[in-house]
């Protein structure tokens, strides 16, 4: 009883904490979610014959045996939803940093599949994210179909006008989703329109979530005041992954001499140096950022998208060598005893707005995609 008790308490505070769903949040039975990833109950035996070293094969066994594992478990469920466009811009670094064109050539597949469009929500970010994979493919081939209709979307989004009572991207992941898209349809237009609008509705999200005694963005606006079980605010780990993510993707496509580069650059700097102090002894962050007690299973999506986007910012220069490879190396070194045998990777929180629990077999397609991206920023580092 003494020990059941704590724990009783813990789960009536967490229950008390959290807010209701945001409008954009599923439920559990949301055929959003059925589609992304499961928690079987019995997911077999972990891997045994992964390497936790920094060297370039091992790295790259690691992730074959990941997107093999997800390329066949998704078939009969690819879509253009952002959990699978955030997977495909995972298979599309996994095929480049592999040389295996079959996870490449399968999202090729979907592109065309889907017609080159987009969600159907004009204005949700969620639905404008498979835009980077377009643009990906048009940065290949240059053939205007692929472009197409990604611009038409965002010539229509730039021509709205401000909605003074709701920002555009008014919770922290659309960082992730929308700007990425804006920066590289700039770059492929040659067209600062596209950026400059991004950066004014970057400034919007970040005036309104963005706590810069913490350098972490506030998953939307029901957070600012409310407060973990040991009192700290909270932090969603995976949101703040989102962030970080994007602030990677949008500085790789934005051109030197834009006005507002610097802005990016010390917020990306801020915000790694916060998240790599606040990294737990076993390389994996938990759910919630500010009170780890609170959430003792491993949370393998936000870890992910912060080791990618910390290789990224070493490979590129923006970060110290020596002060964040241990980091990086330690997550993935982490991230290495989630993978099951069969090659599902596990620990990763379902679809949600807040920190949360879940079964150690957790597997969702944007961790993965994720995954694969932190693992193509590492083999490039160990060439």
């Amino acid at each position: 009883m003494k020990r059941i008790l704590p724990f009783l308490l813990l789960c009536l505070a967490l229950a008390l904490r959290l807010p209701a769903p945001a409008q954009n949040t599923p439920s559990p039975t949301d055929p959003e979610r059925a589609a992304a990833g499961d928690e079987p109950d019995n997911p077999g035996p972990l891997a045994t014959n992964l390497s936790p070293t920094m060297k370039r094969a091992a790295i790259l066994k690691a992730m074959k045996l990941v997107a093999d594992w997800q390329l066949h478990h998704a078939e009969g469920r690819y879509n253009i939803d952002w959990t699978y466009a955030a997977l495909y811009d995972g298979m599309l670094a996994a095929s480049r940093a592999t040389g295996d064109p079959i996870y490449h050539d399968r999202v090729l597949q979907i592109a065309n599949e889907n017609h080159w469009q987009l969600g159907p929500r004009l204005e949700h970010a969620d639905d404008e994210h498979i835009g980077l994979t377009y643009l990906t493919f048009y940065a290949e081939d240059h053939n205007p179909d692929h472009l197409a209709p990604t611009k038409d979307n965002f010539d229509k989004l730039l021509a709205r006008p401000d909605d003074p009572q709701k920002n555009l991207w008014w919770w922290c992941d659309a960082l992730y989703m929308a700007p990425p898209v804006l920066a590289q349809l700039s770059v492929a237009t040659g067209d600062r329109r596209y950026l400059d609008f991004m950066d004014h509705e970057w400034s919007l999200t970040t005036k309104a979530l963005y706590d810069p005694q913490e350098h972490l963005y506030f998953r939307d606006d029901r957070f600012l005041t409310m407060h973990e079980p040991n009192g700290q605010k909270i932090f969603w780990s995976r949101g703040n992954g989102w962030v970080l993510a994007g602030l990677a993707l949008v500085l790789e496509r934005m051109p030197q001499d834009y006005p507002q580069r610097a802005k990016y650059v010390t917020q990306y700097r801020d915000m790694a140096a916060r998240i790599a102090a606040l990294q737990p002894g076993d390389g994996l962050w938990r759910s919630g950022l500010l009170d780890p007690d609170a959430y003792r299973s491993p949370e393998i999506s936000g870890t992910a998208f912060y080791t990618f986007a910390m290789a990224w910012g070493i490979h590129q220069g923006f970060l110290d060598r020596k002060t964040y490879m241990p980091v990086v190396a330690k997550a993935w070194r982490g991230m290495l005893t989630h993978i099951y045998q069969d090659g599902r990777l596990g620990s990763i929180q379902p679809i949600g707005a807040a920190p949360d629990q879940f079964k150690p077999s957790s597997s969702y397609v944007y961790g993965v995609g994720a995954f694969l991206m932190a693992g193509s920023e590492l083999a490039q580092m160990t060439k």
